[in-house]
């Protein structure tokens, strides 16, 4: 995904780049998002934006990812990774008032950038009078909270079988990044920032197996090899997003490439 630039012109950056803003009028909603009380701020890597389902906390902003990332959610004891959001997204939106986070509640869960993050934050009151008044944005946002419990569903399909346990994670990214209009590139490739660790606090695994799944899937042309130009060695390109399906929905005898059993 190209790069934004968030210091220069932040509602412009919004509705070219993101799906709750995509498309929508800047006239229309320059009416609504005054350009001094948006807040452009960059989140850094390991250091938690905020607690999500504090009891009795609301948040008082709405944060959009306009580059780098992903952020994520862990939930507690089990330091399991339960969301993975990238730019062209949100969070936050459970914890606002607004719509179904009116009646969304789960168990306490750190908010924190995975990789450095540049995130706009919409002020409260301008969400709430968006949400009333713009029905294609109300649609958008309440679409977040399916794509949440849908990302959820893919997690509690995560057995204890790694290709399968890998294959839900990725099929769920793939759903939410395709639902957003994020991806695929015009080569119909996924490419996703998703480091093995990551996968492993997500999926319940060790390192060591994700490394070798992630091999496999490799072999067998579900995934791109790895790009010279990655030097972190974190970009996951899936070039065969229906072919996820057939190791998502396996069982031990149908994946032979998978050396254990």
């Amino acid at each position: 995904m190209p790069a934004q630039q968030p210091e220069s012109h932040p509602i412009e950056v919004l509705i070219q780049s993101n799906y709750l803003f995509r498309g929508i009028d800047s006239d229309w909603l320059r009416d609504y998002l005054e350009p001094e009380t948006l807040t452009e701020e960059k989140l850094y890597s390991n250091r938690a934006v905020y607690t999500a389902f504090r009891p009795g906390f609301t948040l008082n902003v709405l944060y959009l990812i306009v580059n780098g990332g992903p952020a994520i959610i862990r939930s507690t004891p089990l330091d399991r990774v339960i969301a993975i959001t990238y730019p062209g997204g949100c969070f936050g939106m459970r914890n606002l008032p607004i719509g179904y986070g009116n009646i969304c509640k789960a168990f306490p869960s750190l908010v924190e950038a995975y990789k450095t993050t540049d995130v706009i934050k919409i002020p409260l009151e301008a969400v709430q009078r968006i949400y009333r008044e713009n029905e294609t944005f109300r649609d958008r946002y309440d679409l977040l909270f399916e794509l949440r419990e849908k990302f959820h569903y893919h997690l509690l399909n995560c057995s204890t079988y790694p290709p399968q346990a890998v294959a839900s994670l990725l099929r769920a990214l793939v759903y939410q990044e395709r639902t957003l209009g994020n991806q695929p590139d015009a080569n119909g490739i996924y490419i996703l920032d998703l480091p093995v660790d990551a996968i492993a606090r997500a999926c319940q695994l060790n390192h060591r197996t994700v490394e070798q799944v992630l091999k496999g899937m490799q072999q067998i042309k579900l995934l791109a090899p790895p790009s010279p130009q990655d030097s972190s060695g974190d970009i996951v390109r899936i070039i065969d997003p229906e072919g996820l399906k057939d190791v998502y929905s396996a069982t031990r005898d149908k994946v032979p490439w998978w050396p254990l059993r």
